[in-house]
């Protein structure tokens, strides 16, 4: 009877409930914006402290659905001056969820494809509630889900920051996951699970590298413990994005068939 009591108990036992359900398929009419009950724009040219080449719009030339349930982020060779009064000679587009949706803990996932190009730097990712505020990055902590260098395409980027006592820029763990072909040529399913102790990165469902408090360097802190928001852009240029080349393309594009939160 005892066994049958334990057995009953597991079976019964309701998981541990870290995060938030979450799922975008960005369905709608193709032109139109993103609901905007859930992401907004970050717009300006003033990005990677002023070494991005892209200045960030709301305009639907730069991301806008496609009426086949995909989200396009575009970026454009073409100038454009920002609110701020910085002229750019690219255009793209930012988009996070920001007090719309913030989650703590979670599988992270989203179905992108990826465009290939000197100085194209697609991303997704998420960033902690209080990044946003003045001066206040890296202390929030950052977990790149994926980062893809246009130069680079079979290469994708798992990536956390967070602040440090060496450095004011904080630290910067990076993994590298190699795919036998081009990332670019096709959708792959990016994702990462964080748990309070361990975020471990994935492509198409395979991990690649998991990240514990113990691997971070002295003088480090885990700030992986508190509610995050969800970010999509494609930059150009940047210290490490590199600058785009004559052959890179025009207009260049991020598609995100859907974007995903699931509770752990």
């Amino acid at each position: 009877m005892l066994l049958v009591a334990l057995l009953l108990a597991l079976c019964c036992a309701q998981p541990a409930a870290y995060g938030e359900s979450f799922a975008e398929d960005f369905a709608g009419p193709a032109g139109s914006l993103p609901n905007p009950a859930v992401w907004t724009f970050d717009t300006g040219g003033s990005w990677g402290n002023g070494q991005e080449l892209q200045a960030y719009t709301a305009s639907p030339q730069n991301a806008s659905l496609d009426g086949h349930g995909d989200l396009v982020i575009t970026a454009r060779h073409e100038a454009f001056t920002s609110a701020e009064g910085v002229t750019r000679q690219y255009t793209s587009a930012r988009l996070e969820t920001a007090q719309k949706f913030n989650f703590t803990y979670g599988h992270i996932e989203a179905r992108i494809k990826v465009p290939s190009g000197a100085g194209l730097w697609p991303a997704f990712w998420a960033l902690g509630d209080s990044a946003n505020a003045a001066d206040a990055w890296p202390a929030p902590g950052e977990i790149d889900v994926m980062e893809m260098l246009g130069a680079h395409p079979s290469v994708a980027y798992g990536t956390l920051h967070g602040p440090s006592a060496h450095s004011a820029s904080g630290y910067k763990v990076q993994s590298a996951y190699h795919a036998p072909c081009s990332l670019a040529a096709g959708f792959h399913i990016y994702s990462a699970d964080w748990t309070p102790d361990a975020i471990t990165f994935a492509v198409d469902g395979h991990p690649y590298r998991t990240v514990t408090p113990a691997e971070l360097p002295a003088g480090a802190s885990w700030p992986f413990s508190h509610r995050f928001f969800l970010v999509l852009d494609l930059a150009v240029g940047g210290t490490w994005g590199g600058a785009p080349s004559a052959a890179t393309p025009w207009p260049a594009q991020m598609v995100v068939d859907w974007v995903r939160v699931s509770p752990r």
